[in-house]
């Protein structure tokens, strides 16, 4: 069965820290691009880092220097590392498989930043 599992989201406080992971089935990370996106309530879904099949990465501005992508190819899993984190970061988060015909989604974590 073809699918992405994400994991780690949760309440935290305002300059606070948390590791998404999104463990793959059916599909390879090590040759598959791969993407975390967020989508706030009565916002548009928005890509918040990618990660290429040669392990480059990009950010969107609102995140950059505070989170990290990453991939472990043995485990089959791509991770979104959130350091500093900020009430506007407070969202459903998803992770994004690149895959030929329709992109592969997950379920989606819920993470809230409140004091």
């Amino acid at each position: 069965q073809v699918q992405l599992v994400e994991s780690g989201g949760g309440l935290v406080q305002p300059g606070g820290s948390l590791r998404l992971s999104c463990a793959a089935s059916g599909i390879s990370f090590s040759s598959t691009p791969g993407a975390w996106y967020r989508q706030a309530p009565g916002k548009q879904r928005e890509l918040v880092a990618a990660i290429t099949r040669g392990a480059s990465t990009d950010y969107a501005d609102s995140v950059k220097g505070r989170f990290t992508i990453s991939r472990d190819n043995a485990k089959n899993t791509v991770y979104l590392q959130m350091d500093n984190l900020k009430p506007e970061d407070t969202a459903i988060y998803f992770c994004k498989a690149v895959i030929p015909g329709p992109d592969l989604w997950g379920q989606g974590t819920q993470v809230t930043v409140n004091s």
